[in-house]
């Protein structure tokens, strides 16, 4: 069991290699040793075919040859002969005894023996005193047996070898279904195997990767756990020592937020208040001059209470930020709500709205995306001139949704487009409105879209002036990677 669960990255990997390949080494392993035992049998049955062929014709041709001094002896009534006959005798005896310690069967072995004693009682009869025409007649008849006994051992041989051939045709085919069978279930064990340790090595590198995902959208809840081998639960706990580092941070970057934007309002709401008293006359007449020194204080204390505002908004929405509550969301009901708030803003710069809305419903956390669309929104009223419209095109494509904000104002500069979404990042064009921005409200567009899952951009419209801004959310959470 600890064999299976090993303490390092790559001792899990060479034990899922070593695992994956067992099931295949082991069918070539037995397969190799199939064909070796099919090799060696067929080398065997070769050997032994060629022996029994060659001692079973040169039985025959010694048969002949001993016919033959026979006959020889009988004719010419030499017996002086007969020596040739024993020289031929002992090679048949030879070849004889040879052939008889060759594997044949019973059949072979009966025939082989009875040309041995038949030819002993010849050569008995040859040697004997009496050697007339009788004694020829029997003995060249006894050989014409004899030769016939050795074709029939010819021809058993040359049938066991045909059936030796086609048992080892049976063999090859037998084996070569075994293979294929062996094959046919080792294949789905190699890749059970191999897509088990696929998910064993995958399932700490998915706990990772979600990890660091979470704490990229900003979501240092979740405790960071790591099962695996031993090197990757270290890294786990590095992650997740992380995670505590990254938490602890950004609860001090919230608090001292919190903190100065709250110190700041005191002083900053006397200095409105000093100024608006001033403005009004309140505490006596005021020359122009004077007058003009307090319009600028009274504009610049706004401006002010405006930027730590946004600071504390911004403050709230880094904080808030992972903290999603999905749901489905009807975008219409959205973007009129949007509208019915900054309905102000809009009359007071002589603005019109044209919408283009389909009927949209998207998981989204709904407080979130009105955020989302009412910056963009304001950031359109702000640059826009005066008596001129604004287009809120929404879309989707099955999978995303987009959102468009069009305004007809000087646009951004392609060199701006990358930081405009950078949180505090003004621009070098001047809004339209008696206040400059913070440059906090786009980028809270961005962090927004993307704790999401989705985009936030510039869109280039050569034909027409203005900025475009499109926030691309998908219509499912999860649904896209």
């Amino acid at each position: 069991m600890r064999f299976l669960q090993p303490n390092s990255f790559p001792r899990l990997l060479a034990v899922g290699y070593a695992m994956v390949a067992l099931p295949l080494i082991f069918a070539l392993i037995n397969n190799a040793v199939a064909i070796n035992q099919f090799a060696n049998r067929s080398q065997r049955a070769v050997q032994q075919a060629v022996q029994s062929t060659q001692s079973s014709r040169r039985l025959a041709e010694l048969l002949n040859s001993l016919e033959r001094n026979a006959r020889q002896m009988a004719i010419l009534g030499d017996r002086s002969l007969l020596d040739a006959y024993e020289t031929n005798r002992k090679l048949f005896l030879q070849t004889a005894g040879a052939f008889s310690a060759l594997p044949f069967d019973a059949e072979q072995r009966i025939a082989l023996n009875d040309i041995i004693d038949s030819e002993a009682a010849i050569y008995a009869m040859l040697r004997g005193a009496t050697f007339d025409e009788a004694v020829l007649k029997k003995s060249a008849a006894e050989f014409m047996r004899l030769d016939g006994k050795a074709q029939g051992i010819i021809e058993r041989g040359d049938r066991l070898i045909d059936r030796e051939i086609e048992v080892m045709g049976e063999t090859a085919d037998r084996a070569q279904t075994i293979t294929f069978w062996q094959m046919l279930a080792l294949v789905p064990v190699a890749l059970l195997l191999a897509a088990g340790f696929t998910v064993l090595i995958a399932r700490p590198i998915r706990q990772i990767d979600a990890a660091i995902r979470r704490m990229g959208g900003g979501d240092f809840s979740v405790p960071v756990g790591v099962s695996g081998p031993r090197d990757l639960q270290l890294l786990g706990r590095r992650i997740e020592w992380l995670r505590h580092r990254l938490n602890e941070l950004e609860q001090q970057k919230n608090r001292f937020l919190r903190q100065v934007s709250h110190e700041l309002k005191t002083p900053l709401t006397a200095l409105r208040e000093g100024s608006e008293l001033l403005s009004e006359e309140a505490l006596g007449k005021l020359t122009p001059e004077q007058q003009e020194v307090a319009g600028i204080l009274r504009a610049s204390s706004m401006e002010l209470q405006r930027l730590i505002e946004d600071l504390l908004s911004y403050g709230a929405a880094e904080f808030h930020r992972s903290a999603l509550h999905f749901s489905p969301v009807a975008v219409r009901r959205v973007v009129a709500r949007v509208m019915d708030d900054q309905s102000l803003a809009l009359r007071a710069r002589a603005l019109r709205i044209i919408p283009q809305v389909d009927e949209i419903t998207l998981e989204a956390d709904p407080e979130k995306l009105r955020i989302m669309l009412d910056n963009l929104l304001s950031n359109a009223v702000k640059f826009s001139p005066e008596n001129n419209t604004i287009n809120i095109v929404a879309q989707s494509d099955g999978v995303h949704m987009t959102l468009d904000v069009a305004d007809a104002g000087p646009g951004i500069p392609p060199a701006e487009r990358e930081r405009v979404f950078d949180p505090f990042y003004r621009g070098r064009t001047v809004a339209g409105g008696p206040l400059r921005g913070s440059g906090i409200g786009l980028s809270v567009v961005r962090d927004y879209a993307q704790a999401h899952g989705g985009t936030v951009e510039v869109v280039d419209e050569p034909k027409r002036p203005g900025a475009r801004l499109r926030v691309t959310l998908p219509l499912r959470q999860g649904a896209v990677a």
